[in-house]
């Protein structure tokens, strides 16, 4: 068996479709998930960084009401796909599988969780507090080659190439260079945001991955974070134009890059989750989504839209959260989670080429 080995580095989700293949069947799919705080189910915890969601009142309505780590009151993102693959709930951070010691192949079965909150596509994005998407996919080349050591080359090979990988990143990326208020024109920083992820594809495609679960950047100028700048500025309780500008932008030029890498990469498959459309879709007629009555305010905060403070101890905290979209400042709620997994799963307006369940469909 090799050792653990393991550089540090980057944000992609991975989990295990199912329980890990015998060495004599090298059938069995595996889910991989990688990205920031919308599928990270604790890596944080691990790490020095003040981007943590492991106190109250996050996991409210998580299992024996537990703060795990996730940025939410409930499952997340990761969860909610991972149990359209067969899965119970995300698979554990990948950092936490390396406190096993010995026991840590052993887990592996059950897929592993990269994911970063706070985490982007450039590593220059919240440096030194979060596991950028470069050191993730280190992560996963470890995790590939203890596959290797217990399988060989060759299964290994054949099993990762019938995996699903799925990866939820960018809106960090976008909030920084704002917030930074860097010179760089927008279409240039997005085209640098469009080189790192052809970089990241094509090194995770290098590593055996062929299919691929994109889901793009949501309109993150309408997250309470960004109404509040939006209202302290006008006084509407609007959505914030900037970010939403180079959110939609982003996704748009995504789309072309996707199809364009999948084109020279034999083999590679991906559908695209358009969460920018569908988020809006919800904000601006709440009604059609029955489940959401307040699409503006978090649920969990301090002040004005629950958005001037942060979801802890002392916030305030809504009684109805399966009426809410977003779940704190940034982040959406457990409801909000669910309805986006279906979507992407089933198949519908907001993904494309194919949706994610016919990702695992082998060619």
């Amino acid at each position: 068996m090799a050792t653990i080995s393991m550089p540090l580095c980057l944000s992609l989700l991975i989990i295990c479709a199912n329980s890990m293949p015998h060495l004599a069947d090298a059938t069995k799919k595996l889910v991989f998930i990688l990205g920031d705080s919308t599928v990270d189910v604790g890596t944080n915890n691990y790490i020095s960084s003040s981007l943590r969601a492991n106190f109250p009142q996050n996991g409210v309505d998580f299992p024996k009401c537990q703060p795990t780590g996730r940025f939410s009151n409930g499952f997340n993102s990761a969860d909610e796909l991972a149990k359209l693959f067969q899965l119970k709930m995300s698979p554990p951070p990948f950092l936490y599988l390396l406190t096993l010691g010995s026991g840590f192949q052993q887990k592996l079965c059950k897929g592993v969780n990269f994911a970063s909150g706070g985490a982007g596509l450039l590593d220059i994005t919240n440096i030194n507090n979060t596991v950028p998407l470069s050191e993730q996919i280190d992560q996963f080349t470890t995790v590939r080659n203890n596959f290797t050591a217990m399988k060989g080359e060759h299964a290994s090979e054949v099993m990762l190439n019938k995996s699903l990988f799925f990866i939820s990143i960018g809106s960090n990326d976008i909030f920084g260079y704002l917030n930074r208020s860097d010179a760089t024109p927008p279409e240039s920083f997005i085209t640098m945001m469009l080189s790192a992820y052809s970089q990241h594809i094509t090194t995770l495609y290098q590593h055996g991955a062929r299919k691929f679960g994109i889901i793009s950047v949501p309109p993150i100028g309408c997250c309470p974070f960004s109404r509040l700048i939006q209202l302290n500025s006008t006084g509407t309780n609007t959505c914030f134009p900037p970010m939403n500008d180079i959110a939609h932008a982003f996704h748009l030029a995504l789309d072309g890059l996707l199809l364009n890498i999948s084109s020279q990469l034999p083999g590679m498959k991906y559908s695209l989750g358009n969460s920018f459309n569908m988020t809006l879709d919800v904000i601006n007629a709440p009604v059609n989504f029955s489940l959401f009555g307040t699409v503006d305010s978090a649920c969990c905060g301090h002040g004005t839209l629950n958005a001037e403070g942060p979801c802890n101890k002392s916030a305030s905290l809504c009684p109805d959260r399966d009426r809410y979209l977003f779940w704190d400042m940034f982040h959406p709620t457990r409801e909000a989670s669910y309805l986006a997994a279906q979507e992407l799963y089933n198949g519908s307006t907001y993904v494309s080429p194919i949706s994610f369940s016919q990702l695992e469909q082998d060619n």
